[in-house]
């Protein structure tokens, strides 16, 4: 029963409150997301994202810096300004990391402006990209949050392209270790056309992940597969900065 009611609402939230926009790469793109973000993922993700000369976004809520959960340690400050030093992008996650299933819309909206204001006002950046904690999406939500974000990201997988709806950019887990690569290369290899764009989110980054993060090894095959496979590596405002016709 959960399984019919998932698909119902993601058929629903797929198609209400769109925001299209088409794409015009010529070479297939993939995007690398790190969300919340744990510690692990700055210091392993990054550091193999900058190994290959690629960047990647990092979704921050910062009413989880300096704290520690499941993930493992949070990011501290020194983080932030690492990944943004290093060229990175910083997204938005909201202030709390709540989840919008949790509270009325106007109260989420609030947290959603609360996590922007936070991010400019400790490290001076604009982080216009959204993604959704939990990958949790409302029908409310998606139109009052996509009208005030750049793109908002769920956890939908499939690919995005060429028409886009940045109120709900798809994205694909990436979680556990190299028995997983066969299906994300199935994924990349099928896609490998102009005007594709495959995002791929985690969490930590580490030898024995959570259940919501990948082993560094499963990171550095999947980014290696794509690169291999003619994908450009963007971040999430890289792409559409770089490859829209219009927004």
């Amino acid at each position: 029963m959960s399984s019919i009611l998932g698909k119902a609402r993601s058929a629903v939230l797929t198609s209400v409150f769109c925001r299209n926009i088409q794409l015009t790469n010529r070479a297939p793109v993939v995007s690398f997301c790190f969300d919340d973000f744990p510690r692990s993922a700055y210091a392993n993700g990054a550091a193999i994202l900058n190994s290959h000369g690629v960047r990647g976004t990092f979704y921050v809520a910062l009413g989880l810096m300096d704290t520690e959960n499941a993930l493992g340690p949070q990011f501290s400050q020194s983080d932030l300004e690492g990944v943004l030093n290093d060229g990175h992008e910083l997204g938005s996650h909201t202030l709390s990391h709540v989840s919008c299933r949790q509270l009325s819309t106007s109260a989420f909206e609030r947290d959603v402006h609360r996590g922007k204001d936070a991010i400019r006002e400790l490290i001076g950046t604009n982080a216009a990209n959204f993604a959704y904690p939990f990958g949790h999406v409302t029908v409310a939500a998606k139109r009052r949050i996509g009208s005030v974000m750049r793109t908002c990201r769920g956890i939908y997988g499939g690919v995005n392209g060429p028409s886009v709806d940045c109120n709900l950019l798809r994205a694909n887990s990436l979680y556990g270790d190299t028995d997983q690569l066969p299906k994300v290369e199935l994924l990349l290899t099928n896609h490998q056309e102009a005007a594709q764009w495959i995002v791929f989110y985690t969490h930590d980054v580490r030898a024995n992940p959570s259940e919501f993060g990948c082993t560094p090894s499963l990171l550095e095959k999947t980014l290696s597969a794509a690169l291999r496979l003619g994908y450009s590596v963007e971040t999430i405002d890289g792409v559409m900065t770089k490859h829209v016709a219009q927004e």
